[in-house]
């Protein structure tokens, strides 16, 4: 394949990925690493992407791009409410909680700012509502800051968080369907995998939207999950679902 049409791949591969690995690159481009290396240089010099640690990040999202945390702060915001008291509820003063990024996470948080807890987060706007508060002790995990998404990941994010333990991970995901819990960001999946693998209890917040979607990228399956808190609009099919894979569900 000439370098042409490697760059003219890589731009096709970036307007479905937020991130692509060099591993990959190389694979699916049947390409050496030092070719790889020269197009992702090329590509970063006409601003189609930017090289990280590992692989390249796309510069910008296409306009149909499922998630921006902007956007998704405002989406069903009442259901997202409730969603975070029920959920804040399950959390005990002096656990240690990892809690995920996204707009409902991010709700759970303010929630949960009355409690005393150690919070890791790889989170900015969760890390800012509770940066001030003395009840709160606060860990951010470093990592690539996705502009975006408001979110750090990437092997940094990931190297912290295998090396600490902790009582829950509140999480969000892209989409539940009977295949298990997804998302369409390799980075973002890396990170919330690590999170799962850490964490003695997995709780997973979820509005009635994410049930039947299914992501690009497994997560995990649903056994993975100890609880689920949804809305009182979730489906019969879904409710049926989870509970026949063992997994608690709680409706607000």
């Amino acid at each position: 394949m000439k370098a042409a049409e490697r760059q003219l791949r890589i731009r096709q591969m970036l307007e479905s990925r937020d991130f692509i690995d060099s591993e990959t690159l190389g694979r699916e481009l049947d390409a050496s690493e030092s070719s790889v290396r020269r197009d992702l240089d090329i590509l970063e010099a006409e601003g189609v992407l930017k090289r990280v640690y590992g692989g390249a990040v796309s510069v910008q999202a296409p306009p149909n791009r499922a998630f921006d945390y902007a956007v998704e702060s405002v989406r069903l915001s009442d259901e997202k409410s409730r969603i975070a008291r029920l959920t804040a509820g399950l959390i005990e003063n002096g656990q240690t909680v990892i809690l995920d990024g996204g707009s409902t996470v991010a709700a759970v948080a303010r929630e949960l700012a009355q409690k005393s807890l150690h919070i890791v987060t790889n989170s900015l706007p969760i890390a800012e509502g509770l940066e001030s508060l003395r009840n709160i002790e606060l860990t951010l995990t470093g990592g690539y800051l996705d502009p975006r998404l408001r979110v750090m990941l990437g092997p940094f994010c990931e190297q912290m968080l295998g090396a600490i333990r902790a009582d829950a991970v509140i999480m969000g995901v892209g989409g539940i369907t009977e295949a298990g819990l997804s998302n369409n960001n390799t980075l973002v999946v890396g990170s919330e995998q690590k999170m799962i693998q850490v964490a003695s209890r997995v709780i997973i917040v979820a509005d009635h939207t994410k049930f039947g979607r299914g992501g690009m990228i497994p997560v995990a399956p649903l056994t993975a999950a100890h609880v689920v808190v949804s809305d009182a609009e979730l489906s019969p099919e879904y409710v049926a679902l989870l509970r026949d894979h063992g997994v608690e569900l709680l409706l607000a």
